[in-house]
């Protein structure tokens, strides 16, 4: 790669990168992971940096190439869960209401496929339209559609069920009231 590109790749780096960590903070919910998500993507594409022949989409490219990546992890993931009737708690550090709407989407996000995870990110948090999305996964816009449809049906299954199972753990504690009555 020649200097001038080496230099033009610094600079693009330099000024993305904020955006860029954030959309891989999308994708894989651990921070720690995101990051070297990024990286992974940023080494990989600076080998083809001289290949993309217009740099305006080089965000595209990027995201295409984090994307690829995160797939990669899945499949090569090793599957020590083991799977149970009732999903546990999640855990909500922070105790305001958006922090917490946050941190209960990430955790219901875990449900979905990793192509239907990409399609949300991107349509969703991203805000790319329908024909972006298909562009930068590689699919059909009718595809990006039926992907998404699909994936919102299952979050807002899994947000409901944590709902009733919610409010029937507590209707299955004592209340206050008839504690009182008894004492």
């Amino acid at each position: 790669m020649a200097h001038g590109e080496v230099l033009e790749f610094e600079e693009y780096v330099r000024t993305r990168q904020d955006a860029l960590l954030r959309s891989a903070r999308r994708l894989v919910p651990d921070p720690v992971d995101a990051q070297d998500l990024l990286q992974t993507a940023l080494v990989r594409t600076y080998g083809r940096w001289d290949g993309i022949a217009d740099k305006r989409l080089a965000d595209a490219y990027l995201r295409r190439v984090m994307i690829n990546t995160r797939t990669e992890w899945w499949r090569a993931r090793k599957l020590e869960e083991v799977p149970t009737e009732q999903l546990p708690d999640a855990s909500i550090d922070d105790s305001t209401e958006q922090h917490a709407d946050r941190a209960l989407l990430m955790d219901i996000m875990k449900v979905l496929a990793p192509k239907q995870r990409s399609v949300v990110v991107l349509r969703h948090w991203e805000q790319m339209s329908t024909e972006e999305t298909a562009a930068a996964l590689g699919m059909s816009a009718g595809t990006v559609k039926s992907t998404l449809h699909r994936a919102l049906a299952r979050l807002r299954e899994e947000l409901e069920s944590r709902d009733y199972a919610e409010r029937g753990a507590r209707a299955l504690e004592p209340s206050k009231e008839r504690e009182r009555c008894a004492a």
